[in-house]
């Protein structure tokens, strides 16, 4: 690496470690014989630092400041109305743009909240003939967001909520977000969704997606689920809750059920790595995975320690996860889209987590500078 290099990206606030590996990877892939793939190091990274904290002014301005041009919106409204509406979601794109920041997505009104209190609830319950309707609502949703030049929407599936116990203290007394799974309480037993095995998940996911992913295929608009935050034991499941995307190979199924290349994940690392025994170790191939499939549309760029079953969402730089290795492996596989900052740890006075959110979007960007300058 030469002097000029080396001070750029000094400059650009990556840590001294990641100085130091950076200058060892460039000596090494300009090594007469090196075995290192040119795949992974040439050419500049195409990750793009995003959030989704919000399309607020105050919030825009901020991000601008920081260099975070690309964010997801908040969701427009929980029902089909007037902010649905091709009007609507075309001055949000505007305004958004007045920032010189792009509205890369849009979330569609299928939270991450317990059934009870989500969204479109017939989806998941199969309640007809309220299902259909509600479907027909997502699609002209989608088609809305087409006509308004918005590439992609976000979305979840899920029945359960996302299960948590106490946090513990971490890192200079932040509060890391945990979940052990013996520890939990599953109160009540039963959601409103009462029992539902893996047959019936899926079939209600697969009529989902049949009506949907033509749409999206059609209006050319990439629809992003989100995985099941934390994937639970095979045959014990949570409250009566088979989670069939809460695993590695339940995610595999979930992309190839009417395959489009409209149709991918929301690929939270976090979530996925809180599905694994050894994140540390393992993240980097299921990554490879989807990512050689293009199923990668969004990530949020999250670390962990522990693992499956018994986790703590850390610092982005205090997890078991190597974050360098994984934003290499994302620009080995040639992924464009967001990487975003995700439940950040709470710092003692910083109620909103935006302390929190600040340093990860730094680091973020410091690694995506870092592994552009791998070349």
């Amino acid at each position: 690496m030469n002097r000029r290099d080396f001070v750029r990206l000094a400059g650009s606030g990556v840590t001294a470690g990641a100085l130091a590996e950076a200058a060892v990877t460039a000596r090494l892939a300009s090594a007469p014989g090196s075995a290192r793939s040119l795949s992974q190091t040439a050419g500049k990274a195409r990750m793009k630092a995003g959030t989704q904290h919000g399309d607020a002014d105050s919030i825009l301005r901020v991000l601008a400041g920081f260099g975070v041009n690309h964010i997801c919106s908040m969701l427009p409204s929980a029902k089909m109305d007037q902010a649905w509406s091709v009007e609507s979601l075309t001055r949000l794109k505007e305004r958004v743009e007045s920032f010189g920041i792009t509205l890369d997505m849009v979330p569609l009104p299928l939270s991450s909240s317990e059934i009870s209190g989500s969204e479109n609830p017939a989806i998941l319950l199969a309640k007809d003939p309220d299902r259909d309707r509600q479907i027909d609502d997502i699609c002209q949703m989608i088609r809305n967001i087409s006509r308004a030049g918005i590439p992609s929407a976000k979305y979840n599936l899920t029945l359960i909520g996302i299960p948590r116990v106490a946090a513990t203290l971490g890192r200079g007394r932040a509060r890391y977000s945990t979940f052990v799974y013996a520890d939990a309480k599953q109160v009540p037993p039963l959601t409103i969704a009462g029992r539902v095995d893996e047959d019936t998940y899926w079939e209600r996911i697969t009529y989902f997606l049949k009506r949907v992913v033509p749409v999206a295929e059609e209006h050319k608009v990439r629809i992003a689920c989100h995985p099941q935050d934390p994937g639970m034991p095979r045959g014990k499941g949570w409250r009566g809750v088979e989670t069939v995307l809460g695993s590695v190979d339940g995610l595999k199924k979930f992309v190839t059920i009417a395959e489009s290349p409209f149709h991918g994940l929301n690929f939270c690392q976090g979530t996925v790595s809180e599905m694994l025994e050894k994140p540390g170790e393992q993240i980097f191939d299921v990554i490879r995975y989807f990512g050689t499939r293009k199923k990668i549309f969004n990530v949020h760029f999250r670390n962990i320690s522990g693992g499956f079953l018994n986790f703590r969402e850390t610092f982005i730089d205090d997890g078991d996860v190597d974050m360098l290795k994984a934003m290499r492996v994302y620009k080995e596989i040639g992924y464009d889209g967001m990487m975003m900052p995700d439940h950040v740890p709470s710092i003692e006075g910083d109620t909103s987590n935006l302390q929190g959110f600040a340093f990860a979007f730094g680091y973020i960007k410091a690694l995506i500078a870092a592994v552009s300058a791998e070349s």
